[in-house]
């Protein structure tokens, strides 16, 4: 119990009791808790603001989600970085790797073709059953170390006129042949992988019909 103070008049009011008790004494039941703050109670704004969440709980998310934004959106950045970065490693190596072969290409065959006429004399040895003995293996050799090397031989009769492995150094009709064909290897092609380092020269042959063939054959007909 407290004694209030005089009032304005100088008469002191009756003594204050507040029952704090949280049984009802008459009907035994428990009291229910004082209500919160009346609104615009001091206090009152703030405790239902951050009590809701709405308040600084709020603010803080927004700016929780501003951040993972922003970084999800360098981690794009770098990510793309790296992507192009590595598709410009990849073409810098494919790139070199293909300058490295046309250059070892190109020296090989500066040398393979130096060697040219000497295969030439091999082979027409070998026309000719010149090819014997000492000769014939070295001849062998040299001709199985250039293979080695991926040196390739091409030109064979019969085999249809390519303009672009081909020279064509006599040229005739004939009936035998339904396409322009080669007929003679006067001398063979050689190349080393895509590169030709010298076309097949060849006599190549067109059909023709009866009447189109050579003067000479049809008066030894005749």
């Amino acid at each position: 119990m407290s004694v209030p103070p005089p009032n304005e008049g100088g008469e002191r009011e009756g003594p204050v009791i507040r029952d704090k008790r949280r049984l009802d004494p008459l009907t035994g039941q428990v009291r229910e808790p004082a209500q919160a703050s009346a609104p615009g109670a001091p206090g009152a704004d703030a405790g239902q603001t951050t009590e809701s969440g709405e308040g600084p709980a709020l603010e803080s998310e927004t700016g929780e989600d501003s951040e993972v934004a922003k970084l999800s959106a360098q981690l794009e950045e770098r990510t793309s970085d790296l992507q192009r970065l590595q598709a410009e490693y990849s073409n810098y190596r494919k790139r070199v790797e293909r300058d490295r072969t046309a250059v070892r290409e190109q020296s090989l065959g500066n040398v393979l073709n130096e060697l040219l006429p000497i295969l030439d004399d091999i082979g027409r040895a070998r026309d000719h059953d010149e090819l014997t003995g000492g000769f014939k293996s070295v001849g062998e050799a040299l001709e199985a170390a250039v293979g080695k090397l991926g040196l390739e031989r091409f030109g064979e009769k019969g085999e249809p006129f390519d303009p672009t492995v081909h020279e064509a150094l006599l040229h005739s009709y004939s009936t035998d042949v339904t396409e322009t064909t080669c007929v003679d290897i006067l001398q063979p092609g050689y190349r080393i992988g895509g590169r030709i380092l010298r076309p097949a020269r060849v006599a190549v042959a067109e059909p023709a019909e009866p009447s189109e063939a050579d003067p000479s054959e049809t008066d030894n007909e005749k």
